[in-house]
């Protein structure tokens, strides 16, 4: 009984809808209505810019790596490693849920990425690092936000089941499964990428200015 208010706790803080909040208190308008129609932080560098991008990106990673910690709320946990792994992805996949489904912005949320990069952090803190070094790579040498979300997705699953060789048979369905996770819910991206219509989010304009001019 304690598990499940955890993770119905879980699913709450993970519904924060952090990109429709501050679209509709700070510009007066729903970031749902702009851009890929997502609330996320991908959306929202794309319509409000790298600025409120950044902060809804740490906000989302901060809401999984709370929602998968609410396990040292249950003592019995701390000293057991293998259910306190289990009890974490449970609460955090109830975080990411929450984030793609929430209850406090009609069931109409984000693709979950960055709440899933905040319940890595929670679970294997030096995996999570390498996924955001990937993603920050990708992202300096592409500007896009969505091919940085897909790669450091992917990259999560390699690292768990290459490179870290986690032994923990829940934690390698779970990486598995997030790499799926990102690539399907990013299709219409990878479509707009292939395309050449995927929009660049407004980072490193100097660079890029510099660049046109040794075009031009």
């Amino acid at each position: 009984m304690n598990e499940l208010l955890l993770i119905v706790m879980a699913y709450c803080i993970g519904s924060v809808p952090t990109a429709v909040w501050i679209s509709k208190s700070l510009f007066g308008i729903d970031i749902r209505d702009y851009g890929s129609g997502n609330a996320g932080a991908t959306n929202t560098f794309r319509v409000l810019g790298s600025k409120w991008g950044t902060v809804v990106m740490m906000v989302d990673i901060l809401k999984g790596v709370v929602a998968t910690s609410l396990y040292i709320l249950l003592p019995g946990y701390l000293s057991d490693e293998l259910h306190r792994t289990n009890l974490m992805i449970g609460l955090g996949l109830s975080a990411v849920i929450g984030h793609i489904f929430p209850i406090w912005a009609g069931f109409k949320g984000g693709k979950g990425v960055a709440t899933l990069l905040g319940m890595a952090v929670a679970i294997q803190p030096v995996v999570a690092i390498c996924c955001v070094g990937v993603f920050l790579l990708v992202l300096y040498l592409t500007r896009f936000v969505s091919l940085s979300s897909i790669l450091s997705g992917v990259s999560f699953m390699i690292f768990i089941l290459f490179i870290f060789n986690e032994r923990e048979t829940l934690y390698r369905i779970f990486a598995v499964l997030v790499a799926l996770m990102v690539v399907l819910t990013h299709q219409k991206n990878i479509g707009r990428i292939l395309k050449g219509t995927e929009g660049k989010i407004p980072i490193l304009k100097h660079r890029d200015r510099r660049r046109q001019r040794r075009e031009d």
